[in-house]
């Protein structure tokens, strides 16, 4: 992987996943990104997953899709996920697909990490 497309900290026990995309529309990028998440479950065994949108101003449907996969991947590894800092936008297409019903939405990352 050329780029990193996220960055990672740690509050306690939670792994807090920053996009580095302001949008996220290309093929290769999404790509990337899948890979990205799928290593924090697959490689360094993380239980405790927050996606922290803020900054983020656009995904493609194959981004939501990746998400969709990385959710399914979290859950069969006995893990959680949640999310956060999600624009009116965005939260907008969650709505719209029925996602927000699907993910763990909260409004920022204080909020999502005390949810764990």
């Amino acid at each position: 992987m050329s780029t990193k497309r996220i960055e990672i900290s740690r509050t306690g026990d939670v792994s807090v996943v920053r996009f580095q995309d302001r949008k996220i529309l290309d093929e290769a990028a999404i790509q990337e990104l899948g890979a990205e998440l799928t290593a924090l479950v697959d490689v360094d065994n993380r239980k405790a997953i927050l996606l922290d949108f803020d900054g983020v101003e656009f995904l493609s449907s194959a981004a939501l899709g990746k998400l969709i996969t990385f959710d399914r991947k979290v859950k069969t590894a006995k893990g959680r996920m949640k999310m956060c800092g999600i624009s009116p936008g965005i939260l907008e297409v969650f709505q719209v697909t029925k996602l927000h019903k699907v993910f763990d939405i909260r409004g920022d990352a204080a909020e999502a990490i005390a949810a764990f």
